[in-house]
């Protein structure tokens, strides 16, 4: 049996929701990001579009290509509400979905043909998320998760689109490289060094020579170009949460040594964050006492990964939490309310400069291990006491 996979995606997503609320923002230029000069653009209309403006592209760039665009910070709280606004909606009509981001679905739809047809379920369903949000939203319905995804990008904006079993690798050989998922800059450009600019060409090639090039990545594209993806549709589940906490063989007060543990299993904690792609929208801070008494604090916070913003909270959590000035015995972090995301999704006041710090900092941590002396220096005395502040780092 073939199977029907659809893919769907809140056309700009963040645009949408603004526009939804401030219907003023309509048919104009209009920059989602950080106001400052070091700012990020998180999303940009398709008007911006025009003037070459993309995502993670820096703010004071984007403004001198289209001065007149409106900038606006952006709201998490509204992004969150609408998305589970429409999680809820695709959890009432289909048996099995994914939600690999706050704005885009998988849904499998194999075998619903026998009793609705999967391309008339898709479109209904479409339908509906629009009546009953006012966003613009396209997808695709194709034989696996590239195909549809790669369809749905065709079909933008807000538009539909069948690929058909058996017309998969015409429908993607005239379509850039550019296209494929996994295929980004530096990929790019050795693919074009290679003279390869459309996927027909790398549908054309020995799988062996892009193995050759591009290693492990290289199979994955040839098959990716040839519509051969049998990756399921993963079910989707919320509001995981990722915490540590220690626990010291003899009660402290040190303040100061209780907060540099703090700063280290925050960067542990915002690494595995970043590592999965996942964003927190609320942290908790975990203190035992010595009489065995606990206490919890906890805040909601805008979507992040990153860790100067969480530090900033866990601190003042803790500020706030550590008022008996008695012997701890335990402090604990738990980072909760998660979604998949990545940096992007935290560009309202953060820089190129610092987004490509963290970048590179994992990049380190990934190639030699997370223990790997990559850490803020009020961090370094905990090694040099013997803590070890990550036994005990768990999912929940």
């Amino acid at each position: 049996m073939n199977r029907s996979i659809m893919h769907i995606d809140l056309d700009s997503f963040f645009v949408s929701v603004e526009r939804l609320i401030h219907p003023e923002l309509v048919g104009k230029p209009l920059l989602v990001g950080g106001a400052s000069d070091r700012g990020v653009v998180a999303s940009c209309s398709y008007e911006a579009r025009e003037f070459g403006i993309h995502s993670a592209m820096p703010m004071k760039m984007a403004l001198q290509l289209c001065p007149e665009a409106r900038v606006v910070r952006g709201d998490t709280e509204q992004y969150s509400k609408y998305s589970n606004i429409i999680t809820d909606i695709i959890q009432e009509d289909v048996p099995v979905y994914e939600k690999p981001s706050i704005d885009e679905f998988y849904i499998d739809l194999s075998g619903m043909d026998k009793f609705f047809g999967c391309y008339k379920m898709a479109k209904e369903l479409r339908q509906k998320i629009i009546k009953e949000t006012n966003l613009p939203i396209s997808f695709a319905l194709s034989t696996n998760k590239t195909v549809a995804k790669v369809g749905t990008g065709e079909a933008k904006p807000n538009g539909e689109k069948d690929i058909p079993s058996g017309t998969e690798k015409n429908f993607l050989a005239p379509l850039s490289i550019k296209k494929i998922p996994m295929v980004g800059d530096k990929t790019y450009m050795t693919l074009r060094n290679m003279g390869i600019q459309w996927i027909r060409t790398v549908q054309e090639m020995p799988m062996e020579l892009m193995e050759q090039v591009l290693g492990q990545n290289g199979m994955m594209i040839w098959k990716k170009a040839n519509a051969i993806d049998n990756s399921p549709v993963e079910a989707y589940s919320e509001r995981k949460s990722i915490s540590t906490e220690r626990t010291f063989d003899h009660d402290t007060i040190d303040v100061k040594m209780l907060k540099a543990l703090l700063v280290s299993m925050i960067e542990k904690l915002a690494f595995q964050l970043r590592s999965e792609q996942k964003l927190t929208a609320c942290i908790t801070v975990k203190i035992r006492y010595s009489d065995f008494n606990t206490y919890t604090m906890q805040a909601r916070i805008p979507y992040t990964s990153l860790d100067h913003t969480l530090m900033e909270k866990v601190k003042e959590l803790f500020d706030k939490l550590y008022q008996k000035r008695m012997l701890i015995r335990l402090i604990g972090v738990r980072f909760s309310h998660l979604v998949q995301g990545s940096y992007q999704y935290n560009l309202f006041e953060d820089s190129t400069q610092q987004i490509q710090l963290y970048q590179a900092m994992d990049k380190i941590r990934k190639r030699y291990g997370n223990d790997t002396l990559i850490q803020r220096a009020v961090g370094m005395d905990i090694k040099h006491e013997n803590f070890n502040p990550f036994n005990g780092l768990r999912n929940s």
